[in-house]
C-alpha cells in the first residue's frame, strides 16, 4: 500500500526537519518527504493533515508489558494497543519477566507475541545476570543472537562491583549497551519515599539520594575502565545529572533517561498517602525535579521514558508502603511531554528528539526517524485538541495513573505502524 500524508507539519529531529510538507509511505517504508512525490509514486490513499503534526513513531526505552507471566497486568497485545494510542511504536521491554529474560527461549517468546499482536515493535532487553541474581553472567552472546538490543538488571542492580566489572568488560567486546539503575540496596533499605521533610512527616521509610548517586559514581568509574557503552535509566536526583554531565564532558560513552512523571511530580504529591504516586525511584524534591528538567533542556538527559508498569487495582489500594510501585504511563507520555513544551519552556525539537531519534541512537535501532527506506512508523498529532485523561478509558490493562483528570492540549489522532493504521482516535 502507498500512502501520502499531505500538508502536515513534519517534525523529525534526526534530520533537523520542521516544516509543512508531505510525507510518502510505500510498502511499510518511508518513500520520501517533500512537496513533490518520489518518481513513480502513486498514492493508494491520501490523508490531508492540514493543521496537524506528523512525528516519527515514539520510542520508549522502558515499558513493562505484562507477559510472560509477572506481577504486572495485561499482555503484550493489550499494552501495545495502549502504546499506539499514545503514539509509541517501539517499546523496549526490561528483563524482569517471569521467567526472567535470560535465555533465547524467553526472548523469542516475547518477539513472537509481539508479531502476533502486530501493533508495535517490542525490543527485548536481556538480563545481564542469570535470573537477575547479580552473580553469574547470562548467555549474553546468545541473547544478542536471539534479538536482545541491550542488557540490564531492571530494578535489581548488581551490588558486587567485581561482577559488574566483568560484565562491563565482556559487553564492551560485544559492543552492546548496558542499561543501569542507580540503586544501592543497603542505602535503599526497603524505603518507599524520598528522604526529606515529607517522608519524616508521614512516617514513611526514606530513600536518600545517595542510594542512587553512590551507585552511579561507582558505575561511572567502571565504565571509564572498561569502555563499555552505558545507559543510565530513570535517574531522579540533581546530583545524578551533575555526575553524568561531568562524565560526558570527559568523553565517556554514556547516556541517560528520566521517567516523565519525575518531571511533573514531587515528594509533595505523597501527602495524601495515595499509592498511585508510589514509584521506584521515588518522587524527589522540587529542586531535583527542576534539575532534571534543566538536564533535559541542556542535553545531558538524552531520553524520556514512560517507565510503564501496568498494575491491577488491588496493588494500589494497599497502604502506601505496601503498595506496588509503578505508573501506567504509555498513554500519557507524549501528552505530558507536550505539557512541558507549553508550560515549562522545553524546546519542541528537544522534546520530540527525547522520544524518537535519541533513544533509537542509543540502541542503534532503525526506528524513530523519517530517513528514506526506514520503517514507516509515525504519529499524527492534533496540536489544538483539548482533552482530559480518564483512567477508565485507558487501553492499558493497568489503570494506575496519578494523571487521571489532568487536562492536556495536543492529542494523538492516528498512529501508523509499518505503513498501516493501528490506531485512530474516535471522533
Amino acid at each position: 500500500m502507498r500512502l501520502a500524508i499531505e500538508n502536515a507539519r513534519v517534525i523529525d529531529p534526526s534530520q533537523q526537519l520542521d516544516q509543512v510538507t508531505n510525507i510518502y509511505l510505500s510498502r511499510g517504508r518511508i518513500a520520501g518527504i517533500g512537496l513533490q512525490a518520489p518518481e513513480g509514486f502513486s498514492a493508494d490513499q491520501i490523508i490531508d493533515a492540514t493543521g496537524k503534526w506528523v512525528l516519527p513513531g515514539l520510542v520508549d526505552l522502558q515499558a513493562r508489558l505484562g507477559e510472560p507471566s509477572s506481577l504486572y497486568a495485561g499482555s503484550i497485545e493489550s499494552e501495545t494497543r495502549a502504546a499506539v494510542a499514545g503514539g509509541i511504536t517501539t517499546l523496549c521491554y526490561p528483563p524482569d519477566t517471569k521467567p526472567v529474560n535470560d535465555s533465547q527461549a524467553v526472548t523469542e517468546l516475547i518477539q513472537r507475541r509481539a508479531r502476533q499482536a502486530a501493533n508495535a515493535y517490542v525490543m527485548p532487553i536481556g538480563a545481564l545476570t542469570q535470573n537477575l541474581d547479580g552473580e553469574l553472567l547470562s548467555g549474553i552472546y546468545s541473547l544478542i543472537e536471539g534479538g536482545c538490543v541491550a542488557f540490564a538488571q531492571a530494578n535489581r542492580p548488581i551490588q558486587n562491583a567485581l561482577t559488574l566489572k566483568n560484565a562491563f568488560e565482556y559487553c564492551s567486546t560485544l559492543e552492546t549497551v548496558v542499561m543501569l539503575r542507580g540503586k544501592d540496596e543497603k542505602l535503599t533499605n526497603n524505603g518507599v519515599a524520598h528522604s526529606g521533610a515529607v517522608s519524616s512527616r508521614l512516617g514513611l521509610p526514606p530513600i536518600p539520594p545517595s542510594a542512587e548517586t553512590s551507585m552511579i559514581a561507582r558505575d561511572l568509574i567502571l565504565v571509564e575502565e572498561s569502555g563499555v557503552r552505558a545507559h543510565f535509566s530513570q535517574i531522579s536526583c540533581a546530583r545524578s545529572v551533575e555526575l553524568i554531565a561531568d562524565a560526558k564532558k570527559r568523553g565517556l560513552p554514556v547516556s541517560c533517561d528520566v521517567a516523565i512523571h519525575q518531571l511533573h511530580l514531587t515528594e509533595m504529591d505523597l501527602l495524601d498517602f495515595n499509592g498511585l504516586f508510589h514509584v521506584d525511584p521515588p518522587l524527589r524534591s522540587h529542586q531535583d525535579k527542576e534539575a532534571l528538567l534543566m538536564g533535559l533542556k541542556s542535553g545531558v538527559i538524552d531520553a524520556v521514558v514512560s517507565d510503564h508498569s501496568p498494575l491491577g487495582r488491588d496493588e494500589k489500594l494497599l497502604p502506601f508502603g505496601e503498595s506496588q510501585p509503578g505508573i501506567s504511563g504509555l498513554e500519557s507520555l507524549l501528552a505530558l511531554l507536550l505539557k512541558l513544551v507549553q508550560e515549562q519552556g522545553l524546546d519542541l525539537m528537544t522534546a520530540v528528539a527525547s522520544v524518537t531519534h535519541n533513544p533509537s541512537k542509543i540502541l542503534n535501532i532503525p526506528t524513530g526517524t523519517f530517513q528514506s527506506n526506514r520503517p514507516a512508523d509515525l504519529v499524527i498529532v492534533d496540536p489544538e485538541a483539548i482533552w482530559t485523561l480518564s483512567s477508565k478509558q485507558m487501553h492499558s490493562a493497568g489503570k494506575n495513573t496519578p494523571f487521571s483528570g489532568w487536562e492536556f492540549v495536543g492529542q494523538v489522532e492516528q498512529t501508523i505502524f509499518q505503513g498501516r493504521s493501528v490506531y485512530k482516535r474516535e471522533a
